[in-house]
């Protein structure tokens, strides 16, 4: 994941999971946990995420992260850029398609045997006059 998403993930994933634990928000961004609880720290510093701590049943205190209304609001822009980028990287990959299937077409017909002798002209000029039979089953 590219660094620049790391706070909107982390903030989208807070929004669905406040009680995460570090460990499992960093196993679902494919980041360390020592990332998570820097990005974490940063987040409550900025006043995006208050965390508050709780005991759970294991008898361990644990946190829940929520975001606080600025969060919400920086999510929401951090969202917009990230939509952003992601219609930038599809309308790129879609011209690449389109440019290597004009590419495979033109492969395809420069590889043809005959291509560009007078076999192939005489072929296709024969092919255009005859009309097509449906093969017998």
């Amino acid at each position: 994941m590219p660094p620049d998403n790391t706070d909107y993930e982390l903030l989208r994933q807070l929004t669905h999971e406040p009680a995460a634990s570090q460990r499992s928000l960093a196993a679902h961004l494919g980041v360390s946990v020592g990332k998570i609880n820097y990005c974490l720290g940063a987040l409550v510093s900025k006043g995006l995420v208050k965390a508050n701590n709780f005991r759970r049943s294991d008898n361990k205190l644990a946190y829940a992260y929520v975001l606080t209304p600025a969060g919400i609001e920086e999510k929401a822009v951090l969202a917009r850029a990230f939509l952003q980028r992601k219609v930038t990287e599809f309308e790129q990959i879609q011209r690449e398609i389109d440019a290597l299937r004009i590419e495979t077409r033109e492969a395809v017909i420069d590889a043809s045997p005959v291509h560009g002798s007078d076999l192939a002209r005489t072929t296709t000029a024969h092919q255009a006059t005859t009309p097509i039979e449906p093969t017998p089953k």
